[in-house]
């Protein structure tokens, strides 16, 4: 896998045959990109979505908006002047409190909290109405054949805060970031990235907490980098899974790296559906995914489980240079017969207990072994909360004001760069002081 996404911008040059076009009139010149403002010049933030065209830059003042945002416009930014004031709000009515559907897209600097499903959703699907989704209904999946990877988003200090589902959801969508932002109270999980491969994603300096799942991947990997982010007082800090009903079977290649993952056993929190607690991260059918340089800590049912997904099993996973202590269990390998694994390998970890006994000695990295299954430990889930009801995130750092057009998310170029060989442990601390939960 590649140490870091990078773009590579070709612009081409538009040669003019004076001879053969009409000079510009007010009508076909290009227009500069304006600031559309709410409410001062549109009485909601879904008026001035609607009027907005490709690089314009919504701009919205303090206020709680009732409404779903639904941005079918690429290229457009939709911002608040003050990431803790502005505040779209789904009452617990709205399933959705914005939506993307379109590319390069930027929504920064906002709140978005009380949507049944999702606070920002940003997906590549829609349904046989034409209306865009996100996942699976339970049932059946959402064919991706018809819908290419929504191509370009960013996410950017943006606060989602109980939502019903997930806070920050993008599916099956590339070449875009989630950055400095915050997701709590989610009934599924705080950020999610699902149904992509190749995906060209990076997610770094975001906190989830108090969610059921802090963060999840599902069938998605591929230039997909979490780096330094901080999963710590969710139920189960962060989870790479593989799931059926989604495209793009298995999940593979998928970095996880420089990450605090710690105290995972916050009872005020939504019930996770398969009833995981005390977790810090889970694999489940996942493969080739590189977990490096992690702080994983205070998680007592387990500090990672690497298991099977129904009869995907997990393999060649790399779990190297972490440091955990104070789990229940460091590390526990647990494949089913039905979904066997190979090819895992685990070294230079700080480890004190793993199930099987001494995984690092048992499968090093220089040559993976076959493996017997470990045992889970048990555990306890307690009672959850409802998702309206998980407290209130702290204010958060906001961008400050803005007052010409912000530059359009150009998609691969600006997805930003990280140096894999320079993540190292993280501390403790790492961005604490945008936290509630403290261990």
């Amino acid at each position: 896998m590649r140490n870091r996404l990078t773009g590579l911008l070709l612009v081409s040059a538009a040669v003019l045959f004076t001879g053969c076009s009409a000079p510009a009139t007010p009508e076909t010149a290009e227009k500069p990109p304006v600031i559309r403002a709410v409410p001062a010049d549109y009485p909601t933030i879904s008026d001035a979505v609607e009027a907005a065209s490709e690089g314009d830059t919504v701009l919205v003042s303090a206020g709680v908006y009732r409404e779903t945002v639904t941005i079918e416009t690429a290229g457009i930014t939709l911002r608040g002047q003050d990431r803790n004031g502005v505040v779209i709000d789904g009452e617990v009515l709205r399933g959705n409190g914005i939506v993307v559907s379109a590319p390069r897209v930027t929504v920064q600097n906002l709140t978005v909290r009380n949507a049944t499903q999702n606070g920002v959703l940003v997906t590549g699907m829609r349904n046989d109405d034409g209306v865009a989704v996100g996942g699976h209904d339970g049932y059946r999946s959402v064919d991706p054949e018809d819908f290419p990877l929504l191509d370009g988003f960013l996410v950017d200090h943006v606060t989602a805060s109980n939502n019903g589902l997930y806070g920050i959801y993008a599916f099956n969508s590339a070449n875009g970031a989630i950055t400095d932002s915050y997701a709590s109270g989610g009934a599924d999980s705080g950020i999610y990235v699902g149904q992509c491969q190749g995906c060209g994603i990076v997610v770094s300096g975001n906190v989830a907490e108090h969610n059921a799942v802090g963060f999840e991947i599902a069938n998605a990997g591929g230039d997909l980098l979490i780096v330094g982010n901080r999963f710590a007082g969710n139920r189960v800090g962060a989870t790479i899974n593989s799931d059926y009903q989604e495209a793009y079977l298995p999940q593979a290649g998928a970095t996880f790296a420089g990450n605090v993952v710690a105290a995972n056993a916050q009872a005020d929190t939504p019930e996770q559906a398969e009833g995981g607690f005390g977790i810090g991260i889970g694999v489940a059918g996942g493969t080739a995914n590189d977990i490096r340089a992690n702080l994983v800590a205070s998680n007592p049912t387990a500090g990672m489980i690497v298991t099977s997904a129904e009869d995907l099993g997990p393999i060649d996973n790399r779990i190297t240079g972490n440091v955990f202590e104070a789990n229940g269990v460091d590390a526990v390998y647990a494949a089913s017969a039905r979904g066997a694994g190979s090819g895992n390998c685990w070294e230079g970890n700080t480890l004190r207990t793993t199930s099987p006994a001494d995984l690092q000695t048992a499968s090093p990295c220089a040559a993976p072994a076959a493996l017997e299954a470990g045992s889970i430990p048990p555990s306890t889930s307690p009672a959850g909360i409802p998702f309206p009801d998980v407290a209130a995130p702290p204010a958060q750092p906001d961008l400050g004001p803005l007052k010409s057009p912000a530059a359009a998310w150009r998609g691969e170029a600006d997805v930003p760069t990280i140096d894999l060989d320079a993540v190292t442990i993280p501390a403790p601390t790492l961005l604490a002081d945008r936290a509630a939960v403290r261990w």
